[in-house]
């Protein structure tokens, strides 16, 4: 019998490992592998995970903790990264991870849920000797690894419904430490902002109290717009660290054209709304028409 637990799940896989089968031979290849699983295995051990299974040059594992579990991967990476017995014509061998914490279903042996899917998705999304994971799991962190995560972007990953906001984890210490440097020292004040929208006679202020905004035909929806071009689930905006996020979730896309000139078409996607302008919903915006959605980012006094 299965129950429902929060973790993070954390996949790690080795970096062309099919090219090191042709470089070396089979023998070679499969010991090279093994010693990579065990260093892998044992920094999930050291920091309080799981094994959950290893598929050929692959670890699935759980932590109780985000921290947890960027700590056992950073580990990873810097065991792998330095092994003498890894290094193939004087280059070191490389793995990518990634880790997303949310809700699973355990079983013995087993672990399910959306939350295995996007872990393994994030690890997709790493290059090599990269750590990928996702707001989720920046949002559990201690300031020490929050502020080693740096955001690279809202992607939709195949798979997951949702669109999800990607983070690369700063495991080299040189690295972390340049970017705190330059957050505290080299960035300007933040403005605080907030979005304004305004429908018909509706208007709605984003911000840290209203974080998020719904739109399309469904009557749950915040907005409720109406037309054959518009989805019953249109799109959504949100506030992410100060930005303004619109995610498109339709058949036809959604248009956003600034009165600075830029004209914007997204689908499936997420865009930044910045300054000032309309948004169509399925179609190009009329500033005529009703279904126009209009929009300024203001700075919160």
């Amino acid at each position: 019998m299965g129950k429902d637990i929060e973790l993070a799940l954390l996949f790690a896989d080795v970096v062309n490992s099919t090219r090191l089968f042709e470089q070396l031979g089979d023998l070679r290849a499969r010991e090279m592998l093994g010693i990579c699983i065990e260093v892998m295995s044992a920094a999930t051990q050291k920091y309080e995970g799981t094994v959950i299974k290893t598929i050929g040059d692959e670890v699935m594992a759980t932590f109780p903790r985000g921290d947890a579990a960027l700590d056992a991967a950073a580990q990873m990476q810097e065991q792998i990264s330095s092994h003498r017995e890894l290094r193939v014509q004087g280059r070191s061998l490389a793995i990518r991870i990634g880790c997303h914490y949310g809700p699973v279903v355990l079983e013995p042996g087993d672990v399910f849920g959306a939350t295995v899917h996007i872990a393994k998705r994030a690890a997709t999304k790493a290059n090599a000797r990269q750590i990928i994971t996702t707001e989720a799991t920046v949002d559990t962190l201690s300031t020490e690894w929050r502020t080693a995560s740096r955001r690279i972007g809202v992607e939709t990953l195949k798979g997951v419904g949702q669109p999800v906001t990607l983070f690369e984890v700063l495991w080299q210490r040189e690295d972390a430490t340049s970017l705190v440097t330059a957050l505290v020292f080299n960035a300007p004040p933040v403005r605080l902002m907030r979005l304004r929208l305004h429908i018909g006679d509706r208007d709605v202020l984003l911000d840290e109290q209203t974080p998020s905004v719904t739109i399309g035909r469904h009557e749950n929806c915040d907005f409720v717009v109406q037309g054959n071009m518009i989805s019953r689930q249109h799109a959504r905006i949100e506030i992410s660290r100060n930005k303004f996020m619109l995610i498109d979730q339709s058949t036809n896309g959604t248009f956003v054209h600034t009165t600075g000139g830029a004209e914007n078409f997204v689908r499936g996607d997420s865009l930044q709304i910045e300054g000032e302008g309309m948004i169509g919903l399925g179609r190009l915006p009329d500033q005529d028409s009703p279904q126009t959605i209009r929009f300024v980012c203001e700075e919160r006094r």
